[in-house]
């Protein structure tokens, strides 16, 4: 199967490029799998869709504000991405100007609050970066760092909170798990009181998200490996509403990943943690999920081959072609799919 498969027209202005004032005012379009039926909905009727016993999987990880802006010693602007602690004060990181932050580079950031000195380089260009700082890394990351937005995003961002979920919790992320970020407190406490419950599950997004698929065959691209967690108590959880007949839903492809990577042939779950680079595109035999609320994804993305493996590629592209006739918003910021 080609990448070109997966390719659809986008009019660039339907690239959403600030979130709207109210999260779960987004439109939702409802795909059904049995029939490739459309419904055009707004989020908050969410709820219509849902029956007691479901259970919805929600990826509770936080964005890390990852974008240091500085200076480096020798003279001149940097820019600097942090993608992976690998401990002792030092992450892997994205540099920009990649050739001007060579290793034993010096960087300030902060009028000095926080500093940094090159410490070493990967083969596919991105350096090992060790802090020196006073007090707690995290506190002055949330002082100086910015939100690592996706490119296709040119606008500031006024409200940093607007690029997580309201029930994010675990710092680690490059970017935000969008499917979420349609969910209120309110609206999460009605889908409860409906006897829908909630099960968190943690996967850290990687910059990898934003990777375009450059193989002409889509079997010939590797993921980046991200981090992801299932507790005892989610695994209890799913494996009760599988016994009982309940829905397991997930809210969009990084909760998907996590509970696909971990659930076993039979579809049940234990209490599990690692690294995640599973790769769903169509032909996937789904061992876990029965319906997914997801955004719209980039042409010939990763998370449009994984959309497409649980709902068949005509029928995702279609609905797609008719999300753009009906002007719906696009990408990180934009609008909802409900895949039942």
């Amino acid at each position: 199967m080609r990448t070109h498969d997966f390719f659809y027209e986008l009019p660039p202005e339907l690239i959403a490029q600030t979130p709207l004032s109210q999260r779960d005012s987004s439109r939702l379009l409802v795909l059904n799998r049995a029939d490739g039926s459309l419904e055009h909905r707004h989020f908050h009727d969410i709820l219509d869709y849902l029956h007691p016993g479901d259970c919805l999987v929600l990826n509770n990880s936080r964005v890390l504000p990852a974008r240091l802006l500085g200076k480096r010693a020798s003279g001149g602007a940097v820019e600097v991405l942090l993608l992976k602690d690998t401990g002792n004060d030092t992450w892997e990181c994205l540099t920009k100007p990649g050739r001007k932050t060579p290793v034993g580079a010096e960087l300030c950031f902060g009028e000095g609050l926080l500093t940094a000195t090159v410490v070493g380089a990967k083969e596919d260009g991105n350096k090992l970066v060790q802090f020196h700082y006073r007090g707690i890394f995290l506190e002055i990351l949330e002082q100086l760092g910015k939100m690592p937005l996706p490119p296709y995003i040119k606008e500031e961002l006024q409200d940093q909170e607007r690029y997580q979920t309201v029930y994010s919790k675990v710092n680690g992320s490059a970017a935000a798990p969008t499917a979420g970020l349609h969910f209120t407190p309110e609206l999460l406490q009605a889908i409860e009181g409906k006897g829908v419950s909630l099960a968190w599950v943690t996967l850290h997004v990687g910059l990898g998200t934003f990777r375009p698929v450059k193989a002409e065959e889509i079997t010939d691209h590797h993921m980046h490996a991200e981090f992801c967690m299932l507790s005892a108590e989610t695994a209890a959880l799913l494996n009760r509403t599988r016994a009982s007949g309940g829905r397991i839903i997930c809210v969009g492809t990084t909760s998907c990943r996590t509970i696909e990577s971990f659930a076993a042939e039979d579809g049940t779950f234990t209490e599990r943690a690692g690294w995640t680079d599973i790769f769903i595109y169509p032909g996937y035999r789904f061992k876990a999920m029965d319906a997914l609320i997801t955004n719209f994804h980039l042409p010939e993305s990763t998370l449009i081959m994984l959309v497409s493996a649980f709902a068949g590629r005509e029928r995702v592209l279609s609905a797609y072609r008719a999300a753009v006739a009906e002007r719906y918003r696009f990408f990180s910021f934009g609008d909802a799919m409900l895949i039942v």
